[in-house]
Formats: structure tokens, sequence, C-alpha cells
């Protein structure tokens, strides 16, 4: 989940047109997630093939990722590397949580209600090591890019640093980590954009992609991206749980009155473990720098052979996606081609 600032940024709502002809890193397992959570059954069940196999983040990414192409995006996807230690606390929370979810969906379907039964199921979410590396094969057969970076870092910090590069427009998820890591751009809201039913109420929201410019962002409060990150570690982020009764604007008010997180610390009497090495994970991440990002034809009778004969997608909708597919391969060999002459 990262750190929540949501209450200080002021975000720049667009439409998926607007990244058109743009290369964007994408956090894979973020996006995962999100695909892992929303494409259920009505009684919260993921999809899955006749052998049990969960095919949710299949259907998200093949799909999703071909409208990305139809549009003329160009997604380049960020896997992370293995946890660094100084997540483990967030981690075995997260995994007590989905516990407590699984107990309240089993309660929920005994009990018929399906609303509550699929909110709680979403919460049951996992990715694994299977479907990560499921992920990456149908990336490689779509004829898509993929960056994996080294243990210790996580998709949104090599997303991040591929963007203070420049070889891509942006980092695209949804975390408000990418700004500590320093993306110059964050988009948010790429794969969930659309109507969606609030939990437990009859009332539908669209959801719309959003730009956050770190420049302007820092501006606007009047901090550095050094004060931005002492600022979220008092909130709490995945690597500490911050300080209790201290959220956004008065962590800010604190941050602009003295100056930095040893003095706050100093004057007001808490403390936060490890905050040496947490700054140093956000300034310094170990990333990946050898990495290339291109982009190939996909190869049809391998999307077909995996995608409908062994998870038993429907093959006339494949096909229809698999029309995008080429006519975005062949758009984009053709303005290659446009280049070099």
């Amino acid at each position: 989940m990262g750190v929540n600032l949501s209450d200080i940024l002021e975000p720049e709502k667009v439409d998926l047109e607007h990244f058109s002809g743009r290369v964007l890193a994408i956090d894979a397992y973020n996006t995962l997630y999100q695909y892992l959570s929303i494409i259920r059954q009505p009684d919260g069940t993921p999809l899955s093939d006749s052998k049990g196999n969960t095919t949710s983040h299949l259907a998200g990414l093949f799909y999703r990722t071909s409208n990305f192409l139809e549009l003329g995006i160009r997604p380049v996807f960020v896997f992370d590397g293995k946890p660094s230690y100084l997540k483990s606390d967030t981690l075995h929370a997260r995994s007590e949580r989905k516990k407590e979810a699984k107990a309240a969906y089993e309660k929920a379907l005994e009990e018929g209600d399906l609303e509550t039964a699929r909110t709680k199921a979403q919460q049951t979410s996992k990715l694994t090591l299977k479907i990560a590396e499921e992920a990456k094969h149908l990336l490689d057969i779509m004829g898509l890019p993929w960056v994996q970076p080294p243990d210790g870092c996580e998709g949104e910090a090599q997303a991040s640093h591929m963007a203070s590069r420049g070889d891509v427009w942006a980092a695209a998820s949804q975390d408000f980590d990418s700004l500590l890591f320093g993306t110059p751009l964050l988009v948010r809201n790429m794969t969930v954009t659309g109507r969606r039913k609030l939990p437990y109420k009859n009332q539908y929201i669209t959801v719309e992609p959003e730009i956050i410019r770190l420049e302007n962002v820092l501006a606007k409060l009047g901090i550095s991206r050094e004060q931005l990150i002492d600022l979220a570690l008092m909130i709490g982020t995945d690597y500490n749980p911050g300080i209790r009764g201290i959220g956004p604007k008065t962590g800010l008010k604190y941050m602009k009155e003295f100056g930095n997180l040893e003095t706050i610390m100093n004057e007001k009497g808490f403390e936060i473990f490890n905050l040496h090495a947490i700054r140093d994970l956000f300034m310094n991440p170990n990333v990946q720098t050898n990495y290339k990002i291109e982009w190939g034809e996909p190869d049809v009778n391998s999307l077909k052979q995996f995608l409908c004969q062994e998870h038993e997608f429907s093959e006339n909708r494949i096909d229809s996606t698999l029309k995008k597919l080429q006519k975005a391969a062949d758009r984009s060999k053709q303005k290659s081609l446009d280049a070099f002459f």
C-alpha cells in the first residue's frame, strides 16, 4: 500500500488517450494485485480454469494491456525483487489481515451475503511466484518488455529510476512511494479506470487516470524530496509504522517548522527505528541499471496455446484481441521505418 499522501496532493485528472505515444514503466506487482482483486465472480472467487488454476491476472494483463496498445500507449512492466528485511513487519501484518479476511469471507458465504463475501474475498488476494512467472511469460509472447530488479528493490523504485533517467515518460503505480523514490512523474489509476461500485453502497464512482508531478508537489508544499521522505516516515511507510496521531497535514506542519526529522524527534519526544536505513532505501535503492526496453511482435500461436489450450480462454475473444495486438505491432513497426527514412 505504501505511504498515504492523498490529503496533501492535487493530482491532474486526464484520460487514457493522454498517454498515447508515451512509454510508461508500470508497477507489475501493484497491477497484478489489482487484477487478482477486481476480476472475480459474483461470490468473490477468482476466475480459474477447470484445473483450478487462477486466471484473473492473465485476463487483466492480456485484455487491459491490449487496450493500452490500441491507444498507442507503450508499457514496460517492472516487477519486484525479494522484499527488503525492513518490510518484514508490514508483510506479516498483511498476512494476518488476509487470514482475517478469509474467515470473514467464508462466514459471509455461509450466510448468503454475496456482497460482503466479494468484498472480503478481494482482501485475500495473494501474488505467488507462479503468478508472477506466468505474467512474465504472457508478456514475452505478447512481445512486451519487462524488467526484473535485484533483491531488496521494489517495482516502484525501479520504475522511478527508469523515469528519472528519461528511459520512460513516467512511473505508473497506485503507490505514492514512487514520489519518494524520485520519479519526476507518477501516473495513478492506469489499470482501474472506469465505473466502480463502492463497497457496501449502492453507489458508483468514475475512476480516472491522474498525473502527479514531483516538482510541483515539492514547490507547493515548500519542502525538498529529502523532507518529503522524512514526512512519509512520520506518517508511516511499508518500512516503518509511523507515529501515532501524525498524518500528512500535521507531519507537513512539523517539517516546515523544524526542518528535519532528527529535530522533530528531539522536540516531540518520539523515535523512528532504522531511520537512516529507510532514508537510504528511498534515496539510493539498489536498482537494475543494465536493462533493455524493446518491443516485439505477438506470438499468435504461443498466445493461443497458453491462453486457450492451457487456461481455457474463449478463442473468439482471444482472436479479436490478437487483432489489436497485431495492429499495434504493425503501427509501431511503421513508425520505426518512417523514422529511419
